[in-house]
């Protein structure tokens, strides 16, 4: 038995849990991280488009600050968020640009003078002030009131990783790559690490922590068509699953994003709609404004999904072997722009599809489908990143249900909050370990690691009958033709039914190669039953759950329902079940900044409303009111209308160009 002690363990080499491990090392602590791949190749590097912080710096971006962005969040989360969450990271988020731009992230920068935009598919000329010229620039995203999503070309993630990545190897964060975490080790209520796979020699390792923080991304392919790399199969979400005391929250919260083409699945940076593309139908006419006339395609990434389906279904998609599409045109942007600010994206099209997308007219328009991008849901956890129910057990990220993010995420939303929560959740995280003990006897450590090795091996020697890969593949059309983006009540069922049935006979397998090490069927054979219990979590909480909020659209329940459903769901299995335990959580809309209300999309009327709605708007209208009025500055107004804690490096004022800190 080999036992590996570290004070801080952390399990996933993208930015969240890098920059949780740099937190860690600065605060003295003896850090490992763990990574299916080298971690300048974990799936960090493919966001493109950009990461959202309220710097104000360009003229598009004037006035904008904390207020807005949480307003921005909350209304994008569809009221599904934690509010006290979201303004931690509103108020971080300036503060982790400017340090990464200290770490050497090459942010776009502001020229001064006169530059040419496409906005609503015109071409406008903007001129930005001399006194911001070399500052951070930002660019459009959807569901924002203002340009606030910060980029270096279409290569935001890349750069990000990289410069977080060399911090951590500057601090001799010990990183430990293509090593996977098969089990949590725990002990009355408390986690201590991991059960570590290395997936070159087989070799089962015990790490022993302090601490224990996930930080493995988002589960994407439980579906068939995803933008998520096949290294997101939400395994960090299901070994805590798996302990029967860690939570999953809000799993049918699914994100579909709405320009991925087709059909490889690559993404094409929200940036492309940001910086002034437009979706085109099957007859070259653009159909969002009919639909959303104020944002167009620059709605909420649910909304614009859901509206490119809707058009298709109306007769209007353009058809191909690959079924039918939609065009992303960004020829008119001009060559210059593409080839400087989206040249990946460029790129993406000319390698995969044979186009070139600055080329005018429809030889260069590309084909996009909405297809699985990102997992709201995650493991449960305090504001602090620490799961209320396991002891130890941390999560940040993608992995987690912080919950920032509630029923639908901002584009430029996710990249910022990597790095956001790896400062805040990382010190807190690193506190709790610099505080805590090992106090686990090796006796335990010893029973974990036996009953895994008992375990692979009894995959290898049993004689089952079915196979891992069909059963796999069967999983994923079933997501995506019953768990997606327009779903139903008879849909959902057949879906909670086909996987539980998969899951069953996951459990009794056959596999052809017996080997225990370099063997990729064996690490199908325990990840896939894995994958079923998420995709369970995911089916049967959409189920179960009859509204639409966000990205979850009931079709037969088309509303939005505050009276009973503000709520959050969680997800827990035990041992021997083949179908989670689902409980709720109460939103408390009494102690909410920003109330229910219409979020802007689609017809008023649409919610059914909860009574506390307009009670506590009541209530914030008269705070406000009498605050503003006695002169208070909006920090203190905010401070009055809902608390939330934050350690007092990152809750200081924020500095801003012409304002100074405000």
């Amino acid at each position: 038995m080999k036992v590996l002690y570290y004070d801080s363990l952390i399990i996933g080499g993208g930015l969240a849990g890098l920059r949780s491990a740099v937190a860690a090392s600065d605060k003295g602590l003896s850090t490992v991280v763990l990574s299916l791949c080298p971690v300048k190749r974990s799936h960090s590097a493919a966001a493109q488009g950009g990461m959202q912080a309220s710097l104000g710096n360009s003229k598009m971006s004037e006035g904008d600050n904390e207020d807005l962005h949480f307003a921005d969040t909350v209304k994008g989360s569809d009221w599904g968020c934690d509010q006290q969450v979201a303004r931690m990271f509103v108020q971080t988020a300036p503060k982790a640009i400017r340090e990464l731009a200290s770490w050497g992230v090459p942010w776009t920068r502001i020229t001064k003078g006169d530059r040419q935009a496409v906005i609503n598919a015109e071409k406008t000329t903007i001129t930005e002030k001399e006194e911001v010229h070399g500052l951070i620039h930002s660019r459009d995203f959807g569901g924002t009131k203002k340009w606030r999503t910060c980029f270096t070309a279409d290569a935001t993630g890349h750069t990000m990783l990289f410069g977080v990545a060399n911090e951590a190897l500057k601090r001799n964060v010990e990183i430990h790559d293509r090593k996977e975490a098969i089990a949590l080790i725990h002990e009355n209520g408390r986690c201590y690490g991991a059960v570590v796979r290395d997936l070159i020699t087989g070799e089962l390792v015990a790490y022993v922590a302090k601490g224990t923080l996930i930080a493995t991304g988002g589960y994407g392919r439980v579906y068939k068509h995803t933008t998520n790399a096949v290294i997101c199969e939400g395994m960090g979400a299901a070994i805590a699953l798996e302990t029967g005391l860690a939570k999953l929250g809000n799993m049918e919260a699914v994100q579909f994003h709405p320009t991925p083409i087709v059909p490889s699945g690559i993404l094409l940076t929200e940036g492309c709609r940001g910086d002034g593309g437009i979706l085109r139908d099957v007859d070259g006419y653009r159909f969002m404004p009919d639909y959303e006339p104020e944002k167009k395609e620059l709605a909420s990434r649910d909304v614009v999904s859901r509206r490119m389906m809707e058009h298709i279904r109306n007769g209007k998609g353009v058809k191909s072997a690959y079924g039918e599409h939609v065009w992303l045109d960004i020829s008119i942007l001009g060559r210059a722009h593409i080839e400087k600010n989206l040249r990946d994206v460029q790129e993406i099209c000319m390698i995969f599809n044979g186009i070139d997308p600055a080329d005018e007219g429809p030889k260069g328009w590309a084909p996009v489908l909405p297809m699985q991008h990102y997992s709201m849901g995650g493991i449960r956890t305090k504001p602090t990143g620490e799961s209320p129910t396991l002891s130890g057990l941390f999560a940040a990220g993608e992995a987690a249900c912080w919950d920032m993010h509630g029923f639908n995420r901002l584009g430029g939303n996710s990249v910022a909050e990597t790095v956001v929560a790896g400062m805040i959740i990382g010190n807190y995280f690193a506190d709790y370990c610099k505080a805590a003990q090992v106090d686990i006897k090796t006796e335990t450590i010893e029973k974990f690691i036996t009953k895994e090795q008992d375990y692979l091996q009894s995959l290898l020697d049993k004689d089952g009958k079915y196979n891992v890969f069909e059963i796999k593949n069967k999983m994923k059309e079933i997501m995506w033709e019953h768990v997606a983006i327009f779903r139903t009540g008879e849909g959902l069922k057949k879906a909670v039914d086909e996987l539980e049935e998969l899951y069953k006979e996951s459990t009794n397998v056959k596999l052809e190669n017996k080997e225990l090490y370099g063997n990729p069927e064996l690490e199908e054979a325990y990840r896939v039953p894995k994958m079923l219990k998420l995709a369970l979590c995911i089916a049967w909480g959409a189920y179960l759950r009859t509204e639409s909020r966000g990205a979850h659209y009931r079709e037969d329940y088309p509303k939005r329902d505050d009276l009973n459903w503000c709520k959050r769901t969680l997800t827990s299995w035990q041992e021997g079940a083949t179908k989670p335990t689902v409980e709720y959580e109460e939103l408390d809309i009494m102690s909410m900044e920003m109330p229910p209300a219409f979020r802007g999309y689609g017809a008023k009327g649409n919610i059914i409303e909860h009574p506390n709605s307009a009670i506590r708007q009541a209530q914030v209208d008269e705070i406000r009111s009498k605050m503003e009025a006695e002169g208070k500055p909006r920090h203190e107004i905010q401070e009055a209308l809902m608390h939330y804690d934050l350690q007092p490096e990152y809750k200081a004022l924020n500095e801003r160009a012409g304002k100074g800190y405000e």
